[in-house]
């Protein structure tokens, strides 16, 4: 053998291995279906949740998550259910959780909030756009079933609406109420006093379960210590920031320890106090 035709054959077959550790490195994410209560179910997609209700006559679907996992959940409820999906419904515009609604285009009506569609449209989000929208509230019929959308105010968004289903006393609300966990890094794109008016508004709520776009369901009482989190780290940082103190400063003397065996606590505080630093400068004195 030459050592042209060697090399080119030791070529090739790296070319093999590095194509096959590449594909190994492309698996599909974990996905995975729960049954939350009654026809009530629980989608997950790694660390992105869905929810969606199963009636006599169809399904109401939640957030599509991405076009791979619509189709893979597609595929699921025709498999264990037999039935199609009439109702998407998106709970606010960002890509990481509505991001494949298309994949339902052929069965189901899109609806959404007012400021979603557009959100929708401006950042040219790979998604379906919403056949329908609502400004406050919209009740979602079917198969003797119900759904209720509100629209609690801005929050980790400007458009998140909460997914009441009242028979199974469940709510749905992704992002800006996590169980037990503090919120997304630095609060980037949030509205740290209308977020905590959001969770009032949810705390009067009639429900006892809260399904969370990420991490674990939580109970009712999850609610209130959220809003206690925001509003703690909101004054802290503000008492540090009255004093001259610097960012590097105020995450020295910020330690929130009330929250310590919360997920993410040693990720998540030291950013959640650089966004909450941002958002009060950016609010200027008061």
């Amino acid at each position: 053998m030459t050592h042209r035709k060697s090399a080119w054959l030791l070529g090739l077959a790296l070319l093999s291995v590095f194509f096959h550790s590449s594909a190994l490195g492309r698996q599909a994410p974990a996905r995975e279906i729960g049954n939350i209560t009654g026809d009530l179910y629980r989608f997950r997609n790694a660390g992105h949740f869905s929810v969606f209700l199963v009636t006599p006559e169809g399904i109401i679907a939640t957030d599509p998550i991405d076009a791979d996992a619509a189709r893979w959940l597609k595929s699921e409820l025709a498999k264990r259910f037999n039935k199609p999906v009439k109702y998407l419904i998106y709970s606010h515009d960002h890509a990481d959780h509505i991001s494949g609604g298309e994949v339902f285009g052929d069965t189901a009506v899109v609806i959404a909030h007012e400021k979603t569609k557009t959100a929708i449209m401006r950042e040219k989000r790979a998604t379906a756009l919403p056949h329908r929208v609502f400004s406050d509230r919209l009740a979602v019929e079917l198969g003797g079933k119900r759904v209720e959308l509100i629209y609690v105010g801005r929050n980790h968004s400007d458009d998140s609406i909460v997914m009441r289903f009242p028979a199974e006393r469940a709510l749905f609300a992704v992002a800006f109420i996590p169980v037990e966990s503090l919120p997304f890094r630095t609060l980037n794109d949030s509205y740290i006093d209308e977020w905590i008016e959001s969770l009032k508004r949810v705390e009067a709520m009639d429900f006892d379960i809260l399904a969370p776009g990420h991490g674990p369901v939580g109970r009712k009482e999850h609610v209130r210590p959220m809003r206690q989190y925001m509003e703690d780290l909101k004054s802290q940082v503000a008492a540090h920031l009255k004093q001259g103190k610097s960012v590097d400063e105020i995450k020295q003397s910020v330690k929130m320890e009330k929250y310590r065996n919360w997920s993410s606590y040693d990720s998540y505080l030291p950013l959640n106090i650089e966004g909450m630093v941002r958002y009060l400068q950016q609010q200027g004195p008061k």
